[in-house]
């Protein structure tokens, strides 16, 4: 009975309201449907959209990183291997005497008289020392540019600095010949070491 009245009651209501009334009805679903389910949703669309990009810039920051890292690596790993052949070419403390040996025995070989070997002193750099020698030799030209190229062509580290020449007696092919030899050691191998390497 209660339902029939209610449609008796709304069958009375003129048309014209009940489509206000429709009309009424579908804004305010509509409107409560756009207060609590799309701006809420479209905000949390537009902050995972911001998350993603700030995410996509911080995967390519990483990866120019990686890439430059891997630069860097190759480029510490050559000169990792650079470090070692200078490690190589340069002598310890304990070389040097032998290395002096085969210098004076690399003249002998090349036919020279050494009038003169006489070690100066020690010259401190920032991670090496000069270990210089003063050299006289006598021999003709030929043999002394023979010496120089034996002493250039040594695995170690021998630079000729400051050579002057003069012969023997006016006219004579013989010539006596000064030099310094110096060669090069790191700092701090009194124990015959090598340094540490720094990163």
């Amino acid at each position: 009975m209660k339902t029939e009245a209610l449609f008796q009651k709304v069958e009375q209501i003129k048309m014209p309201i009940r489509i206000l009334i429709l009309v009424g009805t579908i804004v305010l679903l509509g409107g409560a449907y756009l207060w609590f389910v799309y701006i809420p949703k479209t905000e949390e669309i537009a902050e995972t959209k911001q998350r993603i990009a700030q995410l996509e810039s911080r995967l390519r920051r990483a990866k120019v990183r990686a890439r430059a890292l891997k630069k860097f690596e190759a480029d510490l790993a050559q000169v990792e291997a650079q470090f070692r052949e200078a490690l190589r070419l340069l002598p310890n403390e304990k070389e040097i005497p032998n290395l002096l040996r085969t210098i004076t025995q690399l003249g002998s070989d090349s036919q020279l008289e050494f009038r003169l070997f006489r070690p100066q002193r020690v010259k401190a750099k920032d991670f090496y020392m000069e270990i210089p020698v003063s050299i006289e030799v006598s021999g003709n030209y030929h043999n002394v540019a023979l010496f120089f190229d034996k002493v250039g062509r040594m695995e170690r580290i021998v630079n000729i600095f400051n050579v002057s020449m003069r012969p023997v007696a006016p006219r004579s092919t013989r010539l006596i010949t000064n030099c310094d030899a110096v060669t090069y050691s790191f700092k701090g191998e009194g124990n015959g070491e090598r340094p540490a390497k720094k990163k």
